[in-house]
């Protein structure tokens, strides 16, 4: 399976309220050190059966969204019960 597919199945399988980091959705999809990658492909994610917005910078920002910004993406996940300290989702 291809890469980005793989990508794809893992974040559409993080339920609300929980995140993964670029980095954890890399090593899960079996290329450790690919997390810009990962980024990448949700930069590029339009498809609203994967919920691009649950995967957050390995800092525990939220990093980009490209359906509204980090401020929407934010949003979205504290109405999910993600949990956040000073700007940083609580990992």
């Amino acid at each position: 399976m291809q890469f980005k597919y793989k990508v794809l199945d893992i974040v559409r399988g993080i339920k609300s309220g929980q995140v993964m980091t670029y980095k954890s959705v890399a090593d899960a999809a079996g290329a450790p050190g690919a997390s810009r990658a990962v980024g990448t492909i949700m930069k590029n994610n339009y498809d609203t059966t994967v919920p691009c917005h649950r995967v957050i910078c390995s800092s525990g920002l939220v990093g980009e969204y490209n359906r509204g910004g980090p401020i929407y993406k934010a949003e979205i996940l504290k109405s999910e019960g993600v949990i956040f300290s000073k700007k940083k989702v609580v990992i």
